[in-house]
């Protein structure tokens, strides 16, 4: 199984265009990049993606499966290997939220590119015990696993609903690599000494991850050191100068996955 490693563009400075954007990118070793389906003519964006040898996975935000279908169709023209999204909301009730998954997951076949549903604050995958009700009814349903946002949920490292967790784990076909802590979705630096441990323990939910997709004979892994930039990275008081440099601590992030899983 290849393990490909995404660069999200949310949040990045480096670069004034798209196609210097997508060469910084490249030039520092990663497979892909992970973003909104730009506002550029598809076959531009496809052409720049190759032309810097990049594979590409597209983010939509969809609140109804009217709106799934739109965005997927859209998403589609721009080559993306799969698609990432952030679906509904977490105040949907169960029926309506299975009516959601019965139009997407349609969708998706009738598409031809694979979705992985992520788990998400506001979004319907919020919680552990939500994503499992939804995994039991739907075998077709894929996610990505950014587990920062249900350790904040839930204000613990999940230790209590582990067969939750690993209900996700083989569920899982992308990963967002972000280490966060019970009190919000990002520590403030994950090089700092005093977060090792957190590290530690998303960097074991990864393997998992890993050792799931192998088991299962995928060909690709995909996975985005997904940190963000203020507020999701705190800043200094008054200044609102950031703790850290973002594209410093995805660089980390990624180097992290090459060296562990090579």
């Amino acid at each position: 199984m290849e393990v490909k490693i995404f660069k999200s563009m949310w949040g990045m400075t480096e670069g004034d265009t798209l196609a210097n954007k997508l060469r910084l990118i490249a030039d520092a070793g990663y497979d892909g990049v992970e973003f909104d389906p730009p506002d550029v003519p598809p076959a531009d964006w496809r052409k720049m993606c190759a032309d810097h040898g990049l594979d590409y996975i597209a983010a939509i935000y969809s609140l109804t499966p009217e709106e799934f279908a739109t965005n997927l169709k859209r998403a589609a023209d721009f080559g993306p290997i799969r698609v990432n999204a952030q679906t509904g909301r977490d105040k949907y009730d169960f029926d309506t939220a299975c009516a959601y998954f019965e139009k997407a997951l349609q969708t998706e076949r009738e598409i031809g590119i694979p979705v992985a549903h992520e788990t998400h604050r506001h979004r319907m995958l919020y919680t552990p015990w939500a994503t499992a009700r939804y995994l039991e009814r739907f075998a077709d349903l894929k996610i990505c696993a950014d587990f920062s946002h249900w350790v904040l949920v839930t204000e613990s490292r999940l230790a209590d609903v582990d067969d939750l967790v690993a209900l996700a784990i083989s569920r899982a076909i992308h990963v967002h690599a972000r280490v966060g802590h019970e009190e919000a979705p990002q520590v403030s630096d994950p090089r700092a000494p005093e977060f090792a441990e957190y590290v530690n323990l998303f960097e074991s939910w990864w393997d998992r991850i890993r050792d799931a997709r192998s088991a299962q004979g995928a060909d690709v892994l995909s996975i985005t050191p997904e940190y963000g930039p203020p507020n999701y990275l705190p800043t200094i008081p008054h200044t609102r100068e950031p703790v850290a440099n973002l594209w410093n601590v995805c660089g980390w992030g990624a180097d992290r996955i090459r060296k562990r899983w090579t």
